[in-house]
């Protein structure tokens, strides 16, 4: 009797193990919308080379923007961001808060400050035109000056992550270091009820902390902000390419959480291969059943 309980306690842990395996697997797994007025394709190719686990499609976003039923058919994240001022932002933005309103989550990256309705950089060639409905539910706002620029336009604060900041936590996993040595970064401050788990250390145009890695739900609507350009490495120009440190790392965290719906639980349903394991489970436990019962015969 001992030994057929033994049994069937292992094969239920292996069953348990081979389940969460399987929901932490598809879990992670997003379809993952890019869309900026720039380097979107380009944005995702390299993503989709250093970050895997999920899928990337770039949207270009300059002259046409995408409707809701489009994007919730085919991405369960979007990824919002600019390089540039562009008219199209504010139905860019009033998209992505009808997608973030479904329970889908939405990530923000640097330059989305050069767009936000509060930001006021006399440098820039064209002033914000605002993000719409997304301003509602975004993490941070500007803090009046955006990523700081000299007279010409040009980023010219590097940035460095505050290590001691950091807060354990999902978007954080990993994370040690990261910095923005050609100073595409920063420029926000954290609105009321937003969680910060990471901060720059240098502080914002407002002597505030400014948010690295942010995050913040409304409702079902959960965004994400990360302060740092996902365009780095592949936009083309001075500075770009000018990052160290865990930019990968914190952009696969921002989607590993953006695709659990920022940690909201959920009851998964089984798979093919989860069915099979559970009529494995039922066999193994009738035949358990059934030698214990001719033993004691």
């Amino acid at each position: 009797m001992k030994t057929a309980f033994t049994r069937l306690a292992a094969v239920c842990a292996i069953f348990a193990l081979f389940a969460v395996a399987m929901t932490a697997t598809s879990a992670q797994a997003a379809r993952v919308g890019i869309l900026s007025n720039n380097y979107a394709a380009a944005t995702a190719t390299d993503f989709a080379t250093n970050i895997p686990g999920h899928t990337f499609t770039g949207i270009d976003t300059s002259a046409t923007v995408p409707t809701l039923p489009s994007l919730t058919a085919a991405y369960d994240v979007l990824l919002v961001f600019e390089d540039g001022a562009f008219t199209n932002s504010t139905a860019v933005g009033n998209v992505a808060a009808a997608f973030a309103n479904t329970g889908r989550a939405v990530v923000l990256g640097t330059f989305y400050d050069q767009d936000r309705s509060d930001v006021n950089n006399p440098a820039l060639a064209s002033q914000a035109h605002g993000w719409g409905a997304l301003e509602l539910i975004d993490p941070n706002t500007t803090d009046g000056t955006g990523v700081r620029t000299d007279p010409s336009g040009v980023p010219n604060l590097p940035r460095t992550l505050n290590a001691g900041s950091i807060v354990p936590h999902a978007l954080t996993v990993g994370v040690t270091a990261l910095s923005a040595t050609s100073g595409f970064a920063g420029g926000n401050q954290a609105k009321v009820g937003t969680i910060v788990v990471a901060n720059w250390s240098e502080l914002n145009a407002r002597g505030l902390l400014d948010p690295a890695i942010a995050y913040r739900k409304t409702g079902a609507a959960c965004v994400v902000q990360i302060g740092i350009a996902p365009d780095y490495a592949v936009g083309a120009g001075a500075g770009y390419g000018n990052f160290t440190g865990n930019f990968y790392v914190v952009w696969k965290n921002a989607f590993d959480y953006a695709a659990s719906a920022c940690g909201s639980t959920t009851i998964p349903s089984l798979s093919d291969a989860g069915l099979a394991l559970t009529v494995l489970l039922v066999v193994a436990i009738a035949f358990s059943q059934r030698r214990r019962f001719a033993r004691n015969r």
